[in-house]
């Protein structure tokens, strides 16, 4: 179910780095007073970014419990906490832009990032909203950054329903907002498919995991 990695066409030469947000935000609202913005190809030089973040996170591998028996995460993982330097400075410029355009609709600013690499199409995450901490009572937001070859991420509302996808990679970001992590859940499911690997990189305030 792997596959190479297959780059971008636009993503060659362009300068590493976040682009603008503004009028290039596009904001759809959702029931519940939950949003997404999604910004295609925000990140220049993704696909190098790729490269870079693979060769130097520290990646584990994580076992958790589930229901009574204890299973390995299907996805490699890296948590950078507050004052923790971050593995890239395009990651560090990334944020700066986050928090000049979100910190006063959001209140504060991104202060956490969450990295995993899905390695192929058995790796995946299963239904689920950010609601570790704060995020199961209070409107928050999580910024997500997707480099690497495209999957679907899937958003439902919580109990189940019709679900919303966006196939994103190469450098797309996509915000969830407002009441998003209660009241809707969000996913990347396995695929059968021939796949290449993808990074997410996860931007969070404080005490929202």
């Amino acid at each position: 179910m792997s596959a190479p990695f297959q780059r971008s066409l636009l993503d060659l030469g362009e300068e590493a780095g976040p682009g603008p947000l503004g009028s290039g935000v596009r904001r759809t609202l959702l029931d519940h007073g939950a949003w997404i913005d999604v910004v295609p190809g925000w990140i220049g030089g993704a696909d190098a970014l790729f490269d870079r973040l693979a060769d130097a996170v520290p990646w584990s591998a994580e076992r958790r419990h589930m229901y009574d028996r204890v299973v390995d995460v299907p996805r490699l993982l890296k948590f950078y906490d507050e004052g923790e330097g971050l593995p890239d400075p395009v990651l560090d410029q990334a944020r700066v832009a986050l928090n000049a355009h979100y910190a006063e609709e959001l209140g504060e600013p991104f202060r956490t990032a969450g990295l995993c690499l899905y390695r192929d199409g058995r790796d995946s995450v299963a239904w689920h909203g950010d609601r570790i901490g704060r995020g199961a009572t209070h409107d928050t937001m999580v910024a997500i950054i997707l480099i690497g070859t495209p999957r679907g991420l899937l958003l439902r509302p919580r109990g189940g329903g019709p679900a919303l996808r966006h196939d994103l990679g190469h450098g797309d970001l996509i915000v969830m907002g407002g009441s998003c992590q209660r009241t809707w859940e969000h996913a990347i499911p396995k695929t059968t498919r021939p796949t290449g690997p993808r990074i997410s990189i996860q931007f969070r305030p404080r005490g929202v995991r």
